[in-house]
């Protein structure tokens, strides 16, 4: 699922980039094969809290660092602040697209904290249920975003040169990305949390991403400190997230991004909430070539969920 500035491409597919808070991430893919990745710093303030601060030193950035390793100017987009809004809802069965999209999007004016003429709407059927009268309910993922917010997004991009084709939620990336990579099975839902520049958690069954918020936790030295943050956050997203219609229980948690590598975090986790955790690999089970000197592969998970979401 992704914002209607998708369009569907052929040849060299577009490059996933993550505007992460403290860094740039770029990464192009052929098919389940990483050919580019590469990132760089990004100066405090211009991208804050998931959003854009100041789109035209972003955009000096991003002109910088294309022409620098020489990138496609193609580029998908990843989002994720408290501009974005994630629900799931449910709606009886309707055959007809146009009134499917009409229910669809007076159910979402009810549960979603802002004016719909002020956002862009996307949604995704991703199952279907019994009501206890025996009719059918249609289960569906609905995207709301802020269109201002977005427009300074692709002000920065467009003003860099850059052509962007699609805009797609950092958590959807992130789960597309890591599912693949799963090898302990599905017994119920997994709660995926991205350690960067802007700390990101999915809650997703298979990949399918039923919840998403962006948290606060601020990363510390200190391991024991930030395990307990996390924690607190992470136990309330879970229970925020149970509270959505049948909503399946949580069997783990699966960590990524630079913060996941600090020792000992994934373990005080797994202590503090009962519930294994486990560290991504950060690219899944996707194929790469040597990554160019001094790159760190846990700033790529976003950017190639991104790359590989164009396909998708």
């Amino acid at each position: 699922m992704a914002f209607s500035l998708r369009k569907s491409s052929s040849g060299t597919g577009p490059v996933g980039l993550d505007l992460d808070g403290s860094y740039l991430a770029a990464v192009q893919a052929d098919g389940q094969t990483v050919s580019r990745a590469v990132s760089t710093e990004l100066a405090p303030g211009i991208v804050s809290d998931g959003e854009v601060g100041n789109p035209a030193a972003l955009s000096e950035a991003l002109k910088q660092f294309f022409k620098a390793h020489g990138l496609s100017r193609r580029v998908r987009l990843g989002i994720s602040n408290q501009q974005v809004v994630v629900r799931l809802i449910e709606i009886p069965l309707i055959d007809d697209p146009k009134d499917r999209a009409t229910a669809i999007r007076f159910q979402a004016a009810e549960g979603i904290p802002m004016p719909l003429e002020e956002a862009t709407l996307d949604y995704q059927v991703v199952g279907d249920s019994t009501a206890p009268d025996g009719t059918t309910q249609l289960r569906v993922i609905v995207v709301a975003a802020r269109e201002a917010m977005i427009a300074k997004y692709l002000e920065a991009v467009r003003g860099a040169g850059l052509k962007p084709e699609g805009i797609d939620l950092d958590a959807f990336a992130l789960v597309r990305m890591l599912a693949s990579a799963d090898e302990m099975g599905y017994d119920g839902a997994r709660v995926y949390c991205h350690l960067g520049g802007i700390t990101n958690l999915a809650i997703a069954l298979g990949t399918s991403c039923l919840f998403t918020r962006p948290l606060s936790t601020a990363w510390h030295d200190d391991v024991d400190h930030t395990a307990a943050a996390l924690a607190e956050e992470i136990r309330l997203s879970i229970d925020y997230y149970l509270d959505q219609p049948d909503a399946p229980r949580v069997a783990d948690v699966l960590l990524s991004g630079p913060g996941s590598k600090a020792e000992g975090l994934a373990d005080q986790l797994s202590m503090l909430m009962d519930l294994p955790v486990a560290v991504a690999e950060p690219l899944g089970r996707m194929t790469t070539g040597e990554l160019p000197e001094g790159e760190d592969p846990t700033r790529h998970t976003v950017a190639a969920g991104l790359a590989i979401g164009a396909a998708a």
